[in-house]
């Protein structure tokens, strides 16, 4: 029991925590709010056609499978995930400056894909680091995790701003900004105790990969989450050519973004299971990406893009809580890093085809989309009851 001299000292460690996790999230997300409805127009701006965006959006994905499970594993393998986040940032910072630096498709392509293997890891090691934070100071995942899509919202809606007023190739250079930003707020991320099992170690890996349960988790949130690539990839270019301006785009990204921020300020109040959490969010993709195929008018659009609080605010919400089930502490970031790859794998594919379906058919691709996320559903919803269970304690490491 902690003496009355310590409780304050507890308190303003857990204060910490939460405040310098809360700006690193919002450094992060910044960085993507800009660059994932605007980068596909800055390659658009710079001369890159379709096909070729389609092939450079997809490295994300392609490192989330690759190079990113062996980052996280061996970023907890070495007990230094504050470290790694802190190099990561580092890392995609200068490479996005050297992106910056190319116009033609192929040298984009190679420098774009060594940024990528330093900046995907960024965010499950962010929150692996911030679910053992929740786990050591009694914390909520969903308030910490608003602060990040609150300030997607804002990178979003300046580089909204941004687009029609300066020239549309100069964009790179508001990511590579956040990006800085980023490395500063990841010198304020607080120290957090080691969790260590050296006995489960060895096999901590082959044990989540049994897990059926597990599988289950991240096969149905990757199709739901997979399911918003034609939104992410081509949704600024295809509204700018119904006449939509950038500005506009920016705000209609970010109504679904505090739709999201909504979601995450009410969850400790939600008391559905997690599994049933995340097949509201599939079926609700359906929905909307229904809709999103049929080139609704602006007024719909708009209440449509609210949806994104349940399509991925829910749907991450139940994921993340279902992760801490099923994940013991000490392989959360390995767990992270397997559920990022399977998004990754999932990501890549999807995005390659879609430049491709989208030449052919254009907004017809949202109803694969649709497809996916029903399909994402249906999966969870079958391995319901397999996921009441907890699978794992600390003493036996999972």
């Amino acid at each position: 029991m902690q003496s009355e001299s310590q409780i304050p000292i507890a308190a303003a460690r857990k204060r910490r925590f939460a405040v310098s996790l809360a700006l690193f999230y919002s450094a992060v997300f910044a960085v993507s709010g800009t660059h994932l409805p605007f980068f596909p127009v800055w390659l658009k701006a710079i001369g890159i056609d379709a096909a070729w965006i389609g092939l450079i959006n997809a490295l994300p994905a392609i490192t989330r499978f690759t190079t990113l499970p062996q980052v996280t594993a061996f970023a907890e393998k070495r007990h230094a995930i504050r470290a790694a986040m802190m190099v990561s940032v580092l890392a995609t910072a200068i490479g996005f400056t050297a992106v910056g630096l190319q116009q033609h498709p192929l040298a984009l392509f190679l420098i774009y894909a060594l940024t990528c293997m330093m900046w995907t890891p960024t965010m499950p090691l962010t929150d692996a680091y911030a679910l053992r934070g929740v786990a050591r100071y009694g914390l909520d995942y969903g308030p910490l995790r608003l602060w990040g899509s609150a300030a997607f919202a804002a990178g979003s809606l300046a580089c909204g701003y941004l687009v029609d007023v300066i020239a549309a190739r100069d964009l790179i250079w508001v990511i590579v900004a956040w990006a800085v930003v980023a490395v500063l707020a990841s010198l304020l991320l607080q120290p957090l105790d080691d969790v260590r099992h050296r006995t489960t170690e060895r096999h901590a890996g082959s044990a989540l990969l049994r897990d059926i349960g597990f599988w289950a988790v991240i096969a149905s949130a990757a199709l739901i989450q997979g399911s918003h690539v034609a939104y992410y990839t081509f949704s600024a270019i295809n509204w700018q050519l119904h006449g939509i301006s950038g500005l506009t785009i920016a705000a209609l990204w970010t109504l679904g973004v505090i739709a999201e921020i909504v979601v995450f300020a009410l969850s400790p109040r939600f008391s559905l299971h997690p599994s049933t959490m995340i097949a509201i969010g599939g079926l609700s993709a359906v929905v909307r990406w229904i809709v999103t195929a049929h080139e609704p008018p602006l007024v719909l659009l708009a209440i449509v893009q609210l949806g994104h609080g349940l399509t991925f605010g829910m749907t991450i919400l139940g994921t993340m809580s279902l992760l801490v089930r099923r994940v013991p502490q000490h392989q959360i970031a390995r767990g992270q890093g397997y559920y990022a790859a399977c998004n990754g794998l999932l990501g890549a594919a999807t995005s390659i085809a879609s430049g491709a379906i989208y030449a052919r058919i254009g907004d017809g691709l949202y109803y694969v989309m649709a497809a996916m996320a029903g399909l994402g559903a249906l999966v969870i919803w079958s391995a319901r009851h397999r996921l009441t269970a907890h699978p794992h304690s600390e003493e036996s490491g999972g």
